[in-house]
This record gives C-alpha cells, sequence and structure tokens, in this order.
C-alpha cells in the first residue's frame, strides 16, 4: 500500500510560479513512476509530468519549457515547479504514483494505482 498526499497549491496571476510537493508514504520501494495529473470540471484528467525511479522525466507538450519534475534522493517526496503560469494551467493538481512499472510514454490514469487527493491551482489574468 502506498499513499499519496499533495500540497502547494494556491492562487497566483498570470506569469507568476508556484511549487507543488507531493509527498509518498507506505511502501516507497515498490513506486517506480510518480506523475502529476490535472483537471478541470468537464474535462477529463490530463497527464502534466511523470519521473521514474531513475529519473527519466516525460511532460506534455504545453508544460516542456515551463514545468520541471522533480524527486528527493529518498524518493519519497516528488516536485513540480511551474513558471510562467498562465490561465489556462488552472486545475485541480493530482498526485499520481505506480507500483513495480515504469512511467513509459502513457498517460493513461487507469495505469497508475494511488492518488492523492488533489490540490488547487489558480491562476488569474
Amino acid at each position: 500500500q502506498v499513499q499519496a498526499a499533495e500540497s502547494g497549491g494556491g492562487s497566483v496571476q498570470s506569469g507568476g510560479s508556484l511549487r507543488l510537493s507531493c509527498t509518498v508514504t507506505g511502501w516507497i520501494s515498490s513506486v517506480w513512476c510518480m506523475a502529476w495529473f490535472r483537471q478541470t470540471p468537464g474535462k477529463e484528467r490530463e497527464g502534466v509530468a511523470s519521473i521514474d525511479r531513475d529519473g527519466h522525466t516525460n511532460y506534455t507538450y504545453s508544460v516542456d519549457d515551463r514545468f520541471t519534475i522533480s524527486q528527493d534522493s529518498g524518493k519519497t517526496t516528488m516536485f513540480l515547479q511551474m513558471n510562467r503560469l498562465n490561465p489556462e494551467d488552472t486545475a485541480m493538481y493530482y498526485c499520481a504514483l505506480r507500483q513495480f512499472e515504469y512511467c513509459g510514454d502513457s498517460w493513461s490514469t487507469g495505469h497508475f494505482h494511488a492518488w492523492g487527493r488533489g490540490t488547487q491551482v489558480t491562476v488569474s489574468s
């Protein structure tokens, strides 16, 4: 069993920055892939960035040059540094964990075994 808990959301103006954190507890060594997803009302949850236990990262095209995903050395905390935010980034951001599988290029939510409750990010113009 693993659990995830997000923090760091908030409200910023367009062009601003936020740093999200995801704390992982439980069977940490079973987590081979961690990812950030986001969702707005009425839309499907979309993958934003992922990092596997070897440090390989992947980003969706809309954030590739603005967001940076990272993890601490103990693999207990994942971060998402978000720069040059714009109103289209407004969403609930979720941390997702995948056990015993690397991230690959898949953003399918069905591939993830544990989810946090989300943290709201609001960007005003």
